[in-house]
């Protein structure tokens, strides 16, 4: 069995671009007021999320691994 992850979206920062949506339309929607939101706060770990994640133009997603909540994206420095 693979990694879990938590995926949240940072709406007081997200400016709507849909670039998670073009990388991951299974792992994200866009509400009326273009704001990101996850389908499943917690999902299987899938690269077309960490895609998303990473093509983010304001870095609005964050993913971290559900049992230890140890960040995957963005990556500690």
């Amino acid at each position: 069995m693979g990694d879990r992850w938590h995926v949240e979206v940072d709406r007081s920062v997200c400016i709507g671009s849909g670039m998670c949506v073009g990388h991951a339309p299974d792992g994200f929607w866009l509400d009326s007021g273009r704001q990101s939101h996850p389908r499943a706060e917690d999902a299987d770990a899938n690269e077309r999320i960490l895609a998303a994640a990473e093509n983010c133009p304001v870095e609005a997603i964050a993913i971290t691994l559900l049992e230890s909540g140890e960040p995957v994206f963005p990556p500690e420095e």
